[in-house]
């Protein structure tokens, strides 16, 4: 296939509705295999909860990485506010943590946000390794790639360096207050639709943002959205149709 730069998010555990939607690209094969060529696929996270096996789909992006850099293209990936709270929940369990409240603590506030008790149970090394090396920001051409839309990852530091080295930092931190602010940043939304765009255009230096998180149907009012929404003049995409509440798994085209 021709190369071309993809972007997918929110995944939620959804591994068949992936398998489907990159196979339909011709990304992969029917079994999941990387036949992209020299094509760049990024993750935009929340691969886990909500879904049916969040393990499974992380198992299937690291064999993308593998494949695509084997082929000579990419498979990146991002940290989601989903990532830090299961992490969280692994590191501190039951754990009393007030600044969680109403939650008395990190397990049982990620359960009510669609943890599932398998993915915790089903948890190995790989997959720790993995999440605590994803970056919070990427950036292809002039488009920052992001998961959620807002503009405090600013509080993180103004070039995307600092915020990944901050966020590497937390995501091996003791502290709990650490996590909580993490997941408080990575949980917030809407930045975008209140006029706090520019601020993150220009001190990252570009054009345009692509992010999941905000679905396209709760967030945005779109009514079974089929393809990626751009909006605030063209200068961010919204990438999230909500598959675990029954909508798309949208693959935006940078």
């Amino acid at each position: 296939m021709t190369p071309a730069t993809y972007a997918v998010s929110d995944v939620h555990g959804h591994v068949a509705e992936l398998r489907s939607v990159l196979s339909a690209t011709g990304l992969t094969d029917a079994a999941g295999q990387w036949t992209g060529g020299r094509s760049t696929l990024w993750f935009l996270g929340d691969y886990i909860d909500r879904g049916p096996s969040g393990l499974a789909v992380i198992d299937l992006v690291i064999g993308l990485q593998a494949g695509a850099a084997a082929a000579g293209g990419r498979v990146g990936a991002l940290l989601g506010n989903h990532e830090v709270q299961f992490l969280a929940a692994h590191r501190f369990g039951s754990e009393p943590v007030p600044a969680l409240a109403p939650y008395s603590d990190w397990h049982s506030g990620w359960r009510a946000f669609g943890g599932r008790q398998t993915d915790l149970d089903g948890l190995q090394r790989h997959h720790l390794d993995w999440l605590t090396g994803l970056p919070a920001l990427a950036r292809h051409n002039e488009v920052l790639l992001m998961h959620s839309d807002t503009d405090r990852y600013l509080e993180f530091g103004a070039t995307i360096d600092v915020v990944n080295i901050e966020t590497a930092r937390v995501l091996r931190s003791a502290d709990v207050d650490d996590w909580v602010r993490l997941c408080d940043v990575l949980s917030s939304r809407r930045a975008f639709l209140n006029g706090k765009l520019d601020r993150v255009l220009t001190t990252y230096e570009v054009d345009q943002v692509v992010h999941g998180h905000s679905t396209l149907t709760k967030h945005f009012g779109l009514r079974s959205p089929s393809r990626p929404y751009r909006y605030a003049d063209r200068r961010a995409t919204a990438i999230d149709g909500g598959v675990f509440d029954g909508g798309a798994l949208l693959l935006a085209t940078l």
